[in-house]
């Protein structure tokens, strides 16, 4: 009985019989699935039936050596691990094959345990590679231009930049509202340039306090500060090779803008506490929904910054100037969300979709996709219906709330506060950004409501 402690696909290369034939029963019965070829031209007749994760080939064989199997092996569409046998005296052909891409070798006779031990490595690095590449190709699929939704003429315009300047190593600066898809069009960026295989390293520099930002962009030596016990890191010695996506550029303080300047004009930095001068290659896409221009006539912003960051601009359009992608984008979020709920609503009702298409969406495609969730989640039936929007995209008659008439503007405040963060699932920074409030006067106000959303997630900041 196999022992099954094995798993994976081996195709046995080899001209003699004997040799093949024990080799692929021992595997076998190790729980590998095993085939067998005589020559290397066999081998290669095999390959796309069987989809190997390993071959095991001998080096020295009649018409194809396994050399040359090798080479088309990893020229072909699917390339996968090879392991090359030969015999003792022949090891100098192997070291050669190694240098050439192969993953392991072994000298015959072969020794069954350490087989075992070179093919368990090689399937590891196998199954790894192949992961890799199928998330590789998931955040491909994810950014492909037919993916990213929008086909209005705006968004054309933004993806032919993005295709222009991506293969460059300049700094991009993206303008637009929040929820307009900055951080999707940095991470479009990024997959399309030469850096495509190092880190993209994002920071949200609104987040944090001016002293733990300087030491997340820069990294800290131990003792800089109370609390740094230990060496760290910074995001841009992360980001070698790679990019960093500056979230929020205009929050930072004028102390960090000056040694983001000094990065950007030198492409080195020093730790936080620390006198060792660090180079790295990393390029900077920020971005912001303010008027960085304007923050420079302000004196709040650094212009040397501004123009080094600004070396390319993309101005992402809200969603209010490019109503032809509301649709697309809803459908879109309605089958994701469908799947996610286990629901099967097919449509939207033409009502549903017209209130969708005529709605402002301050909060931009961002409040889009809250909007359908929570549609999806209300809806029983097999059609979207208006009804089962949030109350800030379809205003709801509802009991206990007073008609316009003789209300006073505290009252409809808190209606349109309380609504809001229900449809928003509880969240404080996208209700600020739909109702044009300050994220502290909203926690202000719900607190002296002394109540939650009704969805019942307790209001926060994010």
């Amino acid at each position: 009985m196999p022992s099954q402690k094995h798993t994976g696909r081996i195709l046995v290369v080899d001209d003699e019989a004997n040799a093949r034939l024990a080799l692929a029963d021992l595997l076998k019965e190790e729980g590998y699935k095993v085939e067998t070829a005589a020559d290397a031209f066999k081998a290669l007749g095999k390959m796309e039936a069987f989809a190997p994760h390993v071959v095991l080939t001998d080096l020295k064989m009649p018409g194809m050596d396994g050399i040359e199997l090798m080479e088309k092996i990893h020229a072909s569409q699917t390339p996968v691990s090879v392991v090359v046998m030969t015999a003792f005296g022949a090891v100098e052909s192997a070291v050669s094959a190694m240098r050439k891409g192969a993953s392991d070798y072994l000298v015959k006779p072969i020794n069954f345990d350490e087989l075992l031990i070179v093919l368990s490595r090689t399937l590891e690095r196998e199954f790894l590679r192949r992961e890799t590449a199928e998330l590789r190709k998931r955040i491909d699929d994810r950014l492909d231009r037919k993916n990213i939704i929008g086909n209005s003429a705006e968004m054309n315009e933004v993806f032919e930049v993005v295709e222009q300047v991506a293969g460059s190593r300049a700094s991009v600066l993206l303008e637009g509202e929040s929820g307009t898809g900055k951080e999707l069009v940095a991470e479009a960026i990024h997959q399309r340039s030469p850096r495509r295989h190092k880190p993209f390293i994002k920071l949200h520099c609104a987040a944090l306090a001016e002293s733990l930002l300087e030491s997340e962009l820069f990294g800290h030596e131990r003792g800089a500060f109370t609390g740094a016990v230990a060496r760290k890191d910074g995001r841009f010695h992360i980001a070698d090779g790679g990019t960093l996506f500056l979230d929020e550029i205009g929050e930072i303080s004028p102390s960090v803008q000056v040694k983001l300047l000094r990065f950007l004009q030198e492409h080195e930095f020093e730790r936080v506490g620390g006198n060792e001068t660090i180079r790295v290659d990393v390029r900077v896409v920020a971005a912001t929904n303010r008027d960085l221009k304007a923050e420079v006539e302000r004196g709040k912003f650094r212009e040397d910054l501004y123009y080094r960051l600004n070396v390319i601009n993309l101005k992402l359009p809200p969603l209010r100037e490019r109503r032809d992608d509301v649709l697309p984008l809803a459908e879109h979020f309605l089958d994701i969300y469908s799947k996610a709920n286990d629901k099967s609503i097919v449509r939207m009702s033409a009502d549903c979709a017209e209130k969708l298409r005529s709605y402002d969406w301050p909060g931009n495609v961002r409040e889009l996709e809250n909007a359908v969730e929570r549609a999806v989640v209300m809806c029983r039936g097999p059609e979207l219906e208006a009804s089962h929007l949030p109350g800030s995209v379809v205003p709801h008659v509802k009991e206990g709330v007073p008609a316009i008439p003789g209300t006073t503007i505290d009252e409809i405040e808190r209606y349109a506060i309380l609504e809001t963060l229900e449809s928003t699932g509880g969240s404080t920074s996208q209700a600020a950004a739909i109702l044009g409030m300050s994220v502290r006067k909203i926690q202000y106000k719900i607190r002296s409501y002394g109540e939650a959303p009704k969805s019942g997630t307790a209001a926060i900041e994010d």
